[in-house]
């Protein structure tokens, strides 16, 4: 047992036998990949405690009848974290398969959007993954009941879907603000970022600084032209994957929720969302 440091980029694989090997936890260019050139360059596998606590209900039942559980290719349980405004919060190990639907309102799991309030939009994997509205969450863009499983949730890419990911899912109700939201996210991966690609060193410092100044009332329409250029000079040019994690949000704030934006932008910043939501008459789908 060894304890880490608490830094997010270590999980990535590659900072984490960093970390291990009494170094600073940064990612490491690969190939090698650590099945061939791992931790004090010994063949390495890494898994996650949720893949090995899966192992002995797999040894247990057989293969085979472990994979009967879920659909298609989304075979077994998860566990998701779901947090946000929900009546029911915790940690729940579902079948895969189940519908969006169900797991936020039924009382088995979520029992629906606290305070009686409408869904607004759900961060369903963690935070690197994009957010989506409520009417793409709850079903795909062909109108089909949206699953929790890998490729439901994929279903449209980017475009209309999100990823199941880590399985943090957080429900947003209508009062909330996307943009504030998405700043807290970019502050965070600003403060994890091992600073080793310049893309996501300057990029992410760049993007909590535009959306702060959009906040703090100062904010130009340019500025989310920015932001948008900003996160696709990150995504894809960076040794792992935390500059997509902090490219994606982004882009899924100002593709569903551009008009947020301009609205913060036009009226300096609003200090309270519900009462601006209020004030403006603005439905929220």
């Amino acid at each position: 047992m060894h304890c880490g440091g608490g830094a997010y980029i270590c999980g990535e694989e590659t900072a984490l036998i960093e970390s291990l090997e009494g170094k600073r936890g940064n990612p490491r260019i690969k190939p090698p990949f650590p099945a061939v050139k791992g931790v004090w360059d010994c063949p390495t596998v890494v898994n996650n405690v949720e893949t090995i606590a899966a192992v002995v209900p797999i040894i247990e039942m057989t293969g085979d009848e472990y994979a009967k559980i879920g659909v298609g290719k989304s075979t077994g349980t998860k566990l998701i974290s779901a947090s946000g405004h929900i009546n029911k919060p915790g940690v729940y190990e579902i079948e895969l398969g189940i519908t969006v639907e169900d797991f936020i309102y039924s009382d088995e799991y979520c029992g629906g959007i606290s305070n009686g309030k409408s869904l607004k939009a759900v961060v369903a994997g963690g935070s690197s993954v994009p957010i989506l509205p409520a009417n793409l969450i709850l079903k795909t863009a062909a109108g089909e009941p949206r699953l929790m499983t890998y490729e439901s949730l994929a279903d449209g890419g980017f475009v209309t879907g999100t990823m199941l990911g880590s399985g943090g899912f957080i429900v947003m109700d209508e009062d909330t603000s996307v943009v504030k939201n998405l700043y807290t996210f970019t502050r965070f991966y600003h403060h994890e970022s091992c600073g080793q690609c310049s893309p996501c060193r300057e990029g992410t410092g760049w993007m909590e600084k535009i959306l702060h100044k959009i906040l703090d009332g100062h904010g130009e329409m340019k500025d989310i032209d920015l932001l948008w250029d900003i996160q696709s000079k990150i995504e894809g040019k960076t040794i792992c994957p935390l500059g997509e994690a902090a490219a994606w949000p982004v882009a899924a704030a100002i593709r569903h929720f551009r008009s947020e934006f301009e609205d913060y932008v036009r009226n300096h910043g609003a200090k309270d969302v519900k009462h601006y939501y209020r004030l403006h008459n603005l439905e929220i789908s």
